[in-house]
């Protein structure tokens, strides 16, 4: 199976006012995000992380090894961490800014920051973002008018999305149709 996740913020304590998450402590949270994440992904899944994994390095170390799955990261804002040390690359099958992947039958576009347009905007692609954690935005999760979707864990129950799940919800939502300029 293939998930996508996105805004964990590991170890952030102010991510926890900032966003309204119901946590009482970073090890709270951060207990609950692995717990969740090996819930739902299994060792031998993918699972894309869309952004914002952590802001520091030595709590990256500790927690990679413990999360299931086959491992992507497009880095996000608060991802400087990935940068430090050569160890990180491990951890992950690869580290990008950007990628498109084509799976079941979709064209992916993984960009952590929500974009007004991408690669296949008209032939169906859907673009999976965070960033914007539990903010409104234009194309949230209840109003997509476009096959946009954030993946942060602020939206999402705290776990990973199946790709199953995101397909199912972008099929209701018609395909844009390009308008003669």
């Amino acid at each position: 199976m293939v998930y996508f996740t996105a805004d964990l913020h590991f170890g952030h304590k102010n991510i926890i006012k900032f966003c309204n998450r119901p946590f009482d402590s970073v090890e709270d949270m951060d207990n609950m995000l692995i717990k969740n994440w090996n819930d739902v992904v299994q060792y031998e899944d993918e699972i894309y992380i869309v952004g914002d994994f952590t802001m520091e390095n030595g709590r990256a170390i500790r927690y990679l090894p413990r999360l299931n799955g086959k491992k992507y990261i497009i880095t996000g804002n608060h991802d400087k961490f990935l940068h430090d040390t050569e160890e990180f690359h491990t951890y992950f099958e690869w580290i990008k800014e950007y990628e498109v992947i084509s799976r079941q039958g979709f064209k992916w576009v993984l960009f952590h920051y929500p974009i007004a347009e991408w690669s296949g905007f008209y032939k169906g692609a859907i673009h999976l973002h965070g960033h914007v954690h539990n903010r409104e935005i234009a194309y949230s999760w209840g109003s997509a008018k476009v096959r946009a979707f954030n993946v942060g864990v602020d939206v999402n129950g705290y776990k990973p999305v199946s790709i199953n799940e995101i397909i199912k919800r972008a099929g209701r939502i018609p395909v844009m149709e390009r308008k003669p300029i």
